[in-house]
């Protein structure tokens, strides 16, 4: 038997161990890809928690089907996304700051090249930003985001060559 389709029974009937084991299990890859959709690691670290306080709200009602990872990424991603749209502005605001209170030329290049990066990747189409997250920075397969987005294997993959496209040209003008 598949080791979430145990978790889950006995979650329902309020083993905490079983919350624990679950928790320890997905928050990681969460939060990793929460990092990739938010501008700091303490609104990551918020919106990852709120995954799972939406996942166990739902609980009781959730059935099996084998894709427990797939639905937490789906909230996840719902979440990130309203967030993005409430600190899109506030964002590049901030990160200006932080690169002029930079004092180490290292640490400068490295601040310039994830912020750059963060550039490109939110000038890019929600659909295409999401495939090249997934692939690149949470290092699924083409399988697993086809399972994720639900979406065909082929769109996924029309979706990162198009992504990669996208991100040359910018990251060129950048």
């Amino acid at each position: 038997m598949d080791i979430d389709f145990l978790l889950l029974q006995r979650m329902k009937r309020g083993d905490e161990n079983a919350f624990n084991v679950f928790v320890r299990k997905y928050y990681k890859e969460i939060l990793n890809y929460c990092n990739y959709h938010c501008p700091d690691t303490s609104t990551a670290e918020d919106l990852t928690q709120e995954t799972f306080l939406r996942f166990f709200e739902k609980l009781s009602d959730c059935r099996y089907m084998g894709k427990t990872k797939n639905y937490l990424y789906t909230i996840a991603g719902n979440l990130c996304r309203d967030s993005y749209k409430k600190i899109r502005e506030s964002l590049l605001e901030e990160q200006s700051l932080e690169i002029q209170d930079c004092l180490h030329p290292p640490e400068t290049d490295e601040l310039l090249n994830r912020l750059t990066i963060k550039a490109a990747l939110d000038r890019l189409p929600a659909e295409l930003r999401e495939v090249i997250i997934l692939y690149y920075f949470q290092e699924l397969k083409l399988t697993e985001i086809s399972s994720t987005l639900q979406i065909g294997l082929p769109l996924v993959k029309y979706r990162v060559k198009q992504a990669k496209t996208h991100l040359e040209r910018l990251l060129r003008e950048e």
